[in-house]
């Protein structure tokens, strides 16, 4: 059974939103049960600081020893940074996906699109859990 934090939001294409202090600014990574499904990570490509990008647009790829995965924008927005250590290290997404293997900070451009991201019960049933 994969780890569904309850103060995050989802996508039914598995990944999760981080709400900060600033509701105009959002962190984004993949769920633990998308990290499972693909595998030991062994590369993420994003797209730079400064890139914009519309809900639901790829904004990164995520290469496992499975598969190779598109990364998809839960929100439209700007990208302000992005996690450099999974350059080095990728595997940061298999072994702590809601923490340091957090991909995207992008600041929303409509906020109200957080609204229509699945709450952790409603993610947990997509996934059969």
């Amino acid at each position: 059974m994969s780890s569904i934090p309850k103060e995050l939001r989802y996508t039914t294409d598995h990944e999760w939103v981080l709400e900060n202090a600033d509701p105009r600014v959002v962190e984004v990574g993949i769920t633990d049960y998308a990290q499972g499904e693909l595998g030991a990570v062994v590369i993420v490509e994003l797209q730079k600081a400064s890139a914009e990008v519309k809900q639901r647009a790829v904004f990164g790829t995520i290469e496992a020893v499975k598969a190779v995965s598109e990364l998809y924008a839960p929100v439209a927005g700007t990208i302000l940074e992005f996690n450099k250590a999974l350059e080095q290290d990728p595997a940061l997404v298999n072994r702590d996906p809601y923490g340091k293997g957090w991909m995207v900070k992008v600041r929303v451009k409509d906020p109200k699109e957080l609204e229509g991201l699945l709450r952790a019960d409603a993610y947990a049933k997509h996934v059969g859990e």
